[in-house]
């Protein structure tokens, strides 16, 4: 399998993996999601009501990029993603808890510009097809995404970690560590760091895998519902294996 068409079937599953699990989010109706729609100014009955459609639109558009993925579902969740990520700030919440969600939406960003172009309307509603080899400054615009995304998401969570978000801190404790202040700043500079030089800097192959292990490890501590949590952020994994894979490449050439 080329390394375009890796990055092309990994990312494809990333951006499913965000739809289904925010929509399973929804079907459950995650309380905190009523802060979130608050700022679209929906109260909390309605709230409550709107969440399992949202639900449900969000996991039938996740198994349609498995089954016969388009363009339209990719550009959707481009502006959903980002648009659900935003709406926590907006909430009240620290601005890192938007670009640590950075892979929501890059993920199928860098999907579409991996992917040519649609040159009609008609073109967003065909199935996306793997790229075959694409040109070098292409490639680097694929690149380019990625790195911006992983760096951003990355940074993000090096963020949250550094200001002690208290959902961080229980992942920490729940697996025994006594000081989980402390364990949380360390992570958080690891973090910041390795997103400013191994991605933004000088993004070498070998680190980026060790980043994308360390991720997928590292998001299996939620306290609650900890695999909707993992799948929830597949565009975190499937950006950064992608990376992995279009870098190893320009390193091998």
């Amino acid at each position: 399998m080329s390394t375009e068409h890796k990055i092309y079937h990994t990312l494809r599953l990333a951006s499913a993996m965000c739809l289904i699990g925010h929509g399973l989010f929804g079907i459950i109706t995650k309380a905190v999601w009523c802060n979130y729609l608050a700022v679209a100014g929906i109260d909390q009955t309605m709230a409550y009501q709107l969440m399992p459609l949202i639900g449900i639109v969000d996991i039938i558009m996740g198994i349609s990029l498995l089954l016969f993925p388009i363009r339209a579902v990719a550009l959707w969740l481009v502006l959903w993603g980002f648009m659900t990520a935003a709406m926590r700030p907006l909430s009240g919440e620290p601005f890192a808890e938007l670009i640590e969600r950075a892979g929501n939406f890059g993920a199928p960003l860098t999907l579409l510009l991996l992917c040519p172009n649609a040159k009609t309307f008609k073109g967003w509603f065909q199935r996306m097809q793997p790229p075959g080899t694409i040109s070098k400054e292409d490639l680097e615009k694929v690149i380019l995404c990625l790195r911006i995304t992983a760096c951003l998401l990355l940074v993000g969570h090096g963020w949250l970690n550094l200001i002690g978000k208290k959902g961080l801190l229980g992942q920490y404790e729940s697996i025994g560590f006594k000081d989980p202040i402390l364990l949380s700043y360390i992570i958080g500079i690891i973090e910041i760091a390795c997103g400013a030089y191994f991605i933004a800097v000088r993004p070498l192959h070998r680190f980026i895998l060790l980043l994308f292990i360390w991720k997928i490890g590292s998001e299996l501590f939620y306290p609650q519902w900890e695999i909707l949590e993992w799948v929830e952020r597949g565009g975190s994994y499937g950006i950064l294996l992608s990376l992995y894979f279009a870098v190893r490449k320009t390193y091998l050439e």
